[in-house]
């Protein structure tokens, strides 16, 4: 049976959310997985049309869902209004045609009887989805429909090489980090976290052909020989979905998130619900990986 997922993106400053778009988006149209929509937790003028333009360049049409609110998170984000120049074959939806995040969640859950989540973006989100009541999608509240349907939650988030690490997904303003703190402690399954530390030294997309949109993605960027694969290599070990297989040591416990200043700790237990993972292989060997599964 084919493994689905729901991505949450902050779609932002940072290249390397494409990049993890681009690998899963791949795996979708391989149909190694199902990639049954996109949330986005952060807000600026361009974010839903260029995501549906890139979504576009491989022939994709996914739901999206945008937090409206959240422009809070600073930054100039410096890609998306080029994205949303590219010449398409479908008009571009707007941020303001996007369903509401929570209800985006909500409605896919209530439909099918297992999806896995992806994170790659903020908290805010997920905390949200976790305090929603029922409604007219499900007679549960969230933290219950969450239990009966999602058996993972992979996230890009924290920094776990020593206790008190900090890391932007969590700690990049009073909103993350409270939310962070509020995911870690009533997430009602099973959480495993990639670090700021492991992606940090794994640089890919610098081998992508003059005039592949992702190509001019990283250009824009600023990085037109690589960028840091936080959010790939996250990306790429939920699709594998064996931490041992896609080449990872993977610790058990319990992670705690502080909600004044994002800082994390973590609690070793080999009976916990959280874990985080450590690479077993070089550098190289993560990014000849992501490499290869970016290429159009």
């Amino acid at each position: 049976m084919t493994r689905k997922f729901i991505l949450g993106s902050d779609w932002w400053t940072d290249c390397d959310d494409a990049v993890a778009i681009r690998l899963l988006c791949g795996a979708h149209r391989k149909k190694r997985i199902e990639l049954l929509g996109i949330v986005l937790n952060a807000c600026m003028e361009f974010s839903v049309p260029s995501l549906d333009a890139f979504l576009q360049t491989m022939d994709l049409h996914l739901p999206i869902a945008l937090d409206r609110e959240a422009t809070d998170f600073g930054g100039k984000p410096p890609y998306q209004k080029n994205l949303a120049g590219l010449p398409v074959k479908q008009p571009l939806r707007t941020n303001g045609e996007t369903e509401d995040p929570v209800r985006l969640y909500r409605r896919l859950l209530a439909a099918e009887d297992r999806i896995e989540l992806i994170e790659i973006g903020y908290p805010q989100v997920l905390a949200a989805l976790l305090k929603s009541p029922p409604d007219d999608i499900s007679a549960l509240p969230g933290a219950e429909l969450v239990r009966a349907k999602v058996p993972c939650l992979w996230i890009m988030a924290g920094k776990w090489d020593a206790d008190g690490g900090r890391e932007n997904n969590f700690c990049r303003n009073r909103r993350a980090s409270e939310n962070a703190a509020y995911l870690c402690t009533h997430w009602p399954g099973r959480i495993i976290f990639l670090g700021w530390e492991t992606g940090y030294s794994v640089i890919t997309g610098g081998r992508l052909p003059p005039g592949d949109p992702l190509k001019q993605v990283l250009i824009d960027h600023g990085s037109p020989n690589g960028r840091s694969s936080w959010d790939p290599m996250l990306a790429r070990l939920a699709v594998c979905g064996d931490c041992a297989e896609a080449g990872y040591e993977l610790i058990r416990g319990t992670a705690e998130v502080d909600p004044e200043d994002g800082s994390n700790r973590f609690r070793r237990d080999p009976d916990g619900p959280h874990g985080f993972v450590r690479k077993r292989h070089p550098d190289s060997w993560y990014a000849e990986q992501i490499d290869r599964e970016i290429a159009l």
